[in-house]
């Protein structure tokens, strides 16, 4: 599981084991422990972010300055991805 950066008490990471075909480029957000229901938020193609789903259950407003700095680290992110799996997809 790399964790890519962590903001406050959140996580930023991905799993390893992603599904085969590999799944477009996506991060998970959790507070404290890794989980498989952990918030999973895709890399747009623009350099965006969309929402998947807030599993993890993550305030508004936390969510937002998440997804904020996923953006501003947006390259970090696919250049860890890349380096990882081998490949970049995008789900928009």
């Amino acid at each position: 599981m790399p964790r890519v950066f962590k903001i406050g008490g959140y996580i930023v990471y991905f799993w390893v084991n992603e599904n085969d075909p590999l799944e477009p480029v996506h991060v998970h957000v959790c507070e404290g422990v890794p989980s498989p229901t952990a918030t999973k938020i895709w890399i747009t193609r623009n350099g965006g972010c969309l929402l998947c789903h807030n599993k993890s259950k993550i305030p508004s407003r936390q969510l937002r300055t998440i997804m904020q700095t996923i953006e501003a680290r947006k390259k970090d992110i696919l250049d860890l991805w890349y380096e990882t799996f081998g490949q970049i997809s995008y789900y928009c």
